[in-house]
């Protein structure tokens, strides 16, 4: 067996092929895509710097009404307690609902929060509705799921 490098490899066949010299990403390329990311953060510090007020958040509304629940998830199932603990929602196709309890669930694992301390759901006068955590300051804008997943939760304002 040769063990010195010829610049040649074989293959499965048996035939000999030549390795390649050319790069299969161009150096050109890799400099553009660099150039990319520090055009980025050239951006994003400047509009730090600047003191730009951020954008796309949500205004500020007096709150028209709020509820404070339990919510329990089990896969699909929901269950949502109110305060006083009688049951305002309990389904096995709890939909959209056990996924925000999912999101809920991994906020909590994260923070260490013990238990299932109740949430905060809250009804602005402009229409936002929002849910937030006080025992781990997680907070989700319900209306950026789309109206049908909002209706869900204007259900639960309602009852």
């Amino acid at each position: 067996m040769d063990r010195t490098n010829s610049g040649l490899f074989v293959e499965a066949e048996g035939g000999r092929k030549p390795l390649y010299k050319t790069e299969m990403i161009s150096t050109r390329l890799v400099y553009m895509m660099f150039s990319l990311a520090l055009l980025a953060l050239v951006i994003v510090s400047a509009a730090v710097v600047s003191g730009r007020p951020l954008t796309g958040q949500p205004k500020d509304a007096p709150v028209a009404f709020q509820r404070t629940l339990t919510l329990t998830g089990n896969g699909n199932a929901v269950l949502a307690t109110n305060e006083v603990g009688e049951t305002i929602l309990d389904t096995p196709q709890g939909g959209f609902i056990s996924v925000v309890i999912d999101g809920l669930e991994r906020a909590r694992t994260v923070h260490k929060v013990e238990g299932n301390p109740p949430v905060i759901l809250t009804q602005y006068e402009n229409g936002r509705l929002n849910l937030t955590d006080p025992a781990t300051g997680w907070t989700t804008e319900l209306a950026s799921f789309g109206p049908g997943n909002l209706g869900v939760w204007h259900d639960l304002v309602t009852r």
